[in-house]
């Protein structure tokens, strides 16, 4: 199959540090080529890949100092995927909504992976005229403010089985990892962590835009003694810092519409401590590889039970069910429905892979 993966120019594909969207779109293009699909990866040009690199911008957008108008490399990453249009069986895009009033013209087979919140009022409108779009959800909870979107999939995150490395040690500390923002809460963490008696490590980067919440908020609470702010890590510390952890703590006070980093977590065989919001219920089975709480009192309580987790657990449930294959597979089926509604297209499949482009669409 032709499929071409259109990425976000922010980050490379993979990201260096912090990144969900970008990692995943790695993930994907990467396995798609592994299963022997013709995939061509639209993005930064600093990107790796095994894929077809056609650059949008000759590097990350976040890095380069010279980069005024982001805006503008992406318009010009979505004219370059229409002047090729005509060379794939379907395009998969992750701009958000950028590209709809050119995608529904081209003639294309195309989806959308919607990776971001959809709870802001603006977006009704806009949905209800391109409801002829096909979207993908990373969770069922991600859909529920627009819930008359044209939604054809909920298709969870998964990951490379062999990117974290599992261990069953119990950790010596707990972990916070991601973005210092308002709706990630961090304070929360903290105090969770003060009152379980705990140490907290936190790895998470500040955008400039929560530049002034981290100064007022959020640096005071970083001089406490229990407290080790570690800032943005890439791949390989991650791996590290989240497997001798005692548990990732996931505070969020916001719909998260998926939260890639729990399921790093089971992968490395340790438990999350999740306040219940977004996709969390979707993810974490109370009991099983983590806890769902509401209250600081509840996570502090969780914190304490989490010799009845087993990490052995955890790694298997990430293997049962967030592993990049699985994500692959959910995928191609959804591009093969699609090609089957275009009547005519050919479709190039990968070696060995059964024709089934013609199966009926599930409601």
């Amino acid at each position: 199959m032709r499929i071409a993966q259109v990425a976000p120019l922010i980050e490379r594909v993979p990201p260096i540090g912090y990144g969900g969207t970008e990692r995943v779109v790695s993930y994907l293009t990467e396995e798609l080529v592994r299963e022997g699909h013709d995939v061509t990866l639209f993005a930064s040009g600093d990107s790796i890949t095994s894929a077809r690199l056609i650059p949008g911008a000759p590097r990350a957008l976040r890095l380069d100092e010279g980069v005024v108008d982001p805006i503008a490399h992406q318009i010009l990453e979505i004219e370059h995927v229409a002047d090729m249009a005509d060379e794939f069986d379907v395009i998969h895009w992750h701009l958000d909504y950028f590209h709809f009033p050119l995608s529904r013209r081209l003639g294309v087979p195309r989806v959308t992976t919607l990776h971001g919140r959809l709870d802001m009022p603006d977006l009704q409108p806009l949905y209800a005229e391109f409801s002829d779009e096909p979207l993908i959800s990373i969770s069922n909870d991600q859909r529920a403010p627009l819930s008359n979107a044209n939604w054809v999939e909920t298709i969870h995150h998964g990951m490379p089985a062999d990117e974290m490395t599992p261990r069953y040690e119990e950790g010596q500390y707990l972990a916070f990892l991601g973005r210092i923002s308002p709706e990630k809460r961090v304070d929360r963490a903290i105090e969770v962590a003060y009152q379980a008696g705990i140490p907290l490590k936190i790895a998470a980067k500040v955008d400039d835009m929560d530049r002034e919440y981290f100064e007022e908020h959020i640096e005071p609470l970083l001089e406490h003694d229990h407290v080790d702010f570690i800032g943005e890590i890439g791949p390989d510390d991650k791996r590290d810092f989240l497997s001798h952890a005692h548990a990732l703590l996931f505070p969020i006070d916001w719909a998260e519409p998926f939260g890639l980093v729990m399921i790093e977590a089971m992968a490395c065989g340790t438990p999350v401590v999740a306040y219940r919001s977004g996709s969390v219920p979707e993810v974490i089975t109370d009991g099983v590889n983590g806890f769902i709480v509401e209250t600081i009192d509840e996570a502090v309580d969780a914190v304490g039970r989490l010799h009845d987790i087993s990490r052995e657990q955890c790694r298997a449930t990430f293997e049962e069910r967030f592993t990049v294959d699985r994500m692959a597979r959910n995928y191609v089926s959804v591009y093969e429905r699609l090609i089957g509604k275009q009547p005519g297209r050919r479709v190039a499949l990968a070696v060995g892979e059964p024709n089934v482009a013609d199966s009926t669409p599930t409601p």
